[in-house]
């Protein structure tokens, strides 16, 4: 049994510590989190590990989620930004309620911003990307061309996840899964 308490996990948060923030994470309840709080975590975030815990444990889970990855992932804080590129991740392979518009909006921010080198950026940009187009066949194939046109950008973080999330979403493993998927469907 999960417990769930607010004013704890803010108690918790207030204590600086990864452990503790961690904690919070898991403690909250989603439905109370309001974009103050969302807010004020975020300009706490210190490390790749709480970021990503916050984003999965507690803020995907808010109905502010799917607004806050669109504006987090234009700020210039790296961990903030890394934020909003987690939550997309995360939406695209938790939320099976998500439609494809939704998740297909996603995708010219992950283009615009693919050539952000600094390395938590980048690889949650491309952890989005991928899960992205590893939600269907018809997401994959806009995920594919969205990684295809990074492959022939000129910033090195861009190629990279182009790349990468190219090989990833082509190769036949992927490929099998969503059909295998679509077959079901």
């Amino acid at each position: 049994m999960c417990i769930r308490d607010s004013t704890l996990a803010l108690r918790l948060w207030a204590y600086p510590s990864r452990e503790t923030r961690v904690l919070a994470t898991m403690v909250d309840r989603p439905q109370w989190v309001d974009e103050a709080q969302m807010e004020g975590w975020a300009a706490d975030f210190d490390s790749w590990e709480v970021c990503d815990q916050a984003c999965g444990n507690l803020f995907a889970h808010t109905p502010l989620a799917y607004a806050k990855s669109l504006e987090w992932s234009a700020r210039p804080e790296a961990f903030v930004k890394r934020a909003g590129f987690v939550l997309m991740a995360d939406l695209a392979h938790r939320d099976q309620k998500t439609s494809n518009a939704a998740l297909l909006a996603f995708l010219p921010v992950i283009e615009r911003e693919a050539g952000d080198g600094r390395n938590f950026v980048k690889k949650a940009v491309n952890w989005a990307l991928r899960d992205i187009g590893k939600r269907n066949l018809v997401l994959n194939v806009d995920a594919i061309a969205v990684a295809d046109r990074l492959r022939q950008r000129s910033e090195p973080a861009a190629r990279w996840n182009g790349g990468d999330a190219w090989r990833e979403l082509t190769s036949e493993a992927v490929q099998a899964r969503l059909a295998e998927r679509a077959a079901r469907e």
